[in-house]
């Protein structure tokens, strides 16, 4: 009787098997003809739904959108003064001013200097 040949599954390897397999792939190439280096990031089905949304709206790849929110985000830290609050206005009331010695901190002492001032009316 004959041997009949095995024949190669067509399903995906396991995830080990499939990152050893794309890390040989990946190390064959010398420096120099290597684009890119393979990331593995894993996200909640609501955030992946996200990026390929995004990815979909943008015409571009899952990658090209996380590197676009690298850069965003780098930008955002580089030129924290770039997103300056603007000011604002804050009531003013008349008065005799500033009291001298008055400590903000700490709040039973400004009861009490609040307090006395209600008292003396």
């Amino acid at each position: 009787m004959a041997s009949v040949p095995r024949r190669r599954s067509l399903a995906r390897p396991p995830p080990a098997q499939y990152h050893d397999i794309m890390k040989k792939n990946h190390e064959r190439l010398s420096k120099s003809d290597r684009s890119a280096e393979p990331v593995q990031v894993y996200l909640e089905r609501a955030d992946r739904e996200r990026l390929e949304r995004l990815a979909l709206q943008l015409g571009a790849t899952k990658s090209d959108v996380l590197r676009r929110g690298l850069e965003a985000l780098e930008s955002q830290i580089r030129r924290p003064d770039a997103r300056a609050p603007e000011p604002v206005a804050l009531p003013t009331f008349t008065g005799d001013g500033l009291q001298p010695g008055v400590d903000l901190d700490d709040t039973a002492s400004l009861l009490d200097l609040m307090q006395g001032g209600d008292a003396a009316r």
